[in-house]
This record gives C-alpha cells, sequence and structure tokens, in this order.
C-alpha cells in the first residue's frame, strides 16, 4: 500500500477544494483555513444574498433566498439567513436552523439539520444527518445518521490534529470540514474539528478526529490506508 503523506498544507481550502462550486467560492478563496469561514457565514449570506437575480431566487423574510427550482417539502423548517440553491431537493421534516449556505443539486434529507454551515453543489446529506458549524465540499455525502459533532463536551476551544502538530482554532463551535468528493459510511461521528481530504471515505459506525489526508479510508481510529 502506498504510503500516506500528512501535512497540515493539505488541509488548506485550495487543497480541499477544487475551485468554485459555492456561490461562497470567492469568500472561502481568501482564507488559508477553511474553518476560519465558520463564524463569517452569517455575513457571506446577507451579502451574496442581496446580490442574487430576483427572477431566479424567491426573497423571503429572514434574510432567505430559495432558487425557484428548488423542491421544498411542507413539512420542511426553513430558518434565517439561508440561501438554497437551484434544483436542491429538501425533503420531509428537515430542520435547516439557520445561517446555511446549500449549493445546487443537494439533498437534504428526511429529519436532517442544519446550523451554520456551508454545502457546496451536489452535497447529499439524506438521512437523519445533524450538520452544524461545517463545510461540506462539492457532491460530498454522509450515510444514514452520520453527524458533525461541534463542540467539545467541556467547552474548550477546539483544534485540529494533524499527525504530531496540532492547530488551534480558537473556536469553540466547529465541527467538520469535508473536502470534495468525500464519503462517510452511515452512523459515523465526525468529531470536533474533524478534517477530511478530498476522495477519502470513511468507513460506517466509527469515531474520527483529526485529519484524514486525500484519497484515504478511514477504517478504524489509527487505521487509515491509501485508496489505489
Amino acid at each position: 500500500m502506498d504510503e500516506i503523506t500528512v501535512s497540515t498544507k493539505n488541509m488548506s481550502t485550495g487543497s480541499l477544494f477544487a475551485p468554485g462550486n459555492t456561490i461562497a467560492w470567492k469568500h472561502l478563496s481568501e482564507l488559508n483555513w477553511p474553518w476560519e469561514a465558520i463564524p463569517l457565514i452569517a455575513s457571506y449570506i446577507k451579502e451574496l444574498g442581496t446580490g442574487l437575480d430576483e427572477n431566479e431566487y424567491e426573497a423571503r423574510p429572514g434574510n432567505v433566498w430559495i432558487h425557484k427550482t428548488a423542491a421544498i417539502a411542507p413539512s420542511a423548517h426553513i430558518g434565517s439567513n439561508i440561501i438554497i440553491g437551484a434544483e436542491t431537493e429538501v425533503r420531509h421534516c428537515a430542520f435547516i436552523r439557520s445561517n446555511a449556505i446549500i449549493g445546487s443539486n443537494a439533498v437534504i434529507g428526511n429529519s436532517t439539520e442544519l446550523k451554520n454551515v456551508i454545502l457546496f453543489d451536489g452535497v447529499q446529506v439524506p438521512h437523519f444527518n445533524y450538520v452544524g458549524d461545517s463545510i461540506l465540499g462539492y457532491k460530498s455525502h454522509l450515510g444514514a445518521g452520520a453527524i458533525s459533532s461541534n463542540c467539545k463536551s467541556d467547552h474548550s476551544l477546539i483544534s485540529v490534529f494533524c499527525d504530531s502538530e496540532i492547530i488551534e482554532t480558537g473556536l469553540k463551535k466547529f465541527g467538520a470540514i469535508l473536502g470534495d468528493n468525500v464519503e462517510v459510511g452511515c452512523n459515523a461521528v465526525l468529531n470536533p474539528g474533524t478534517v477530511i481530504g478530498s476522495g477519502s471515505t470513511v468507513y460506517p459506525l466509527l469515531p474520527v478526529r483529526g485529519f484524514i489526508p486525500a484519497n484515504s479510508i478511514y477504517k478504524n481510529p489509527g487505521e487509515i490506508v491509501k485508496k489505489r
């Protein structure tokens, strides 16, 4: 099996995401670490929303903009400070609380809860997921019941662990950053400060912490192999 290279530079915004695939790309591209965007999501929405084409987006009270081709179930809850892109499906009993940028062709599923997130185009969180204070890259997918845990049990500030290095984020709430085309198995728990490189896969039922390099398979804590 090929050797896995672990480096903090692989957690940069440019390493995790291909350019584009979200209306927030200009803002994200200006940051070194993608989690620096988490406390800024609400401000991004207010700036981006006011510039959206009113012929394409329906503006609702509470700084909400929904593309006219998006399908929103009547039972879904749409809170405040939200942008939902073209052809996105928001299913039965989805709970979009606040501060969510949801891209085009995304799926927000049954009883899934979102709060303070950026979901790139094509993201799927289709069954009983919780995603808070997180960024999910292009076409990333959470299996049923997978969640991002966004707060430590002692409420201390969250760090990102990359091999022997520790990066202090200064954030009390920070769930996970998923690069493009990441696949997370059913009922996995992404602990606070998890960063997963593009093209990687997490097996079901696992607790995940720290940095998982791109194009890897996370089989168990301490067992990460390179994809062929």
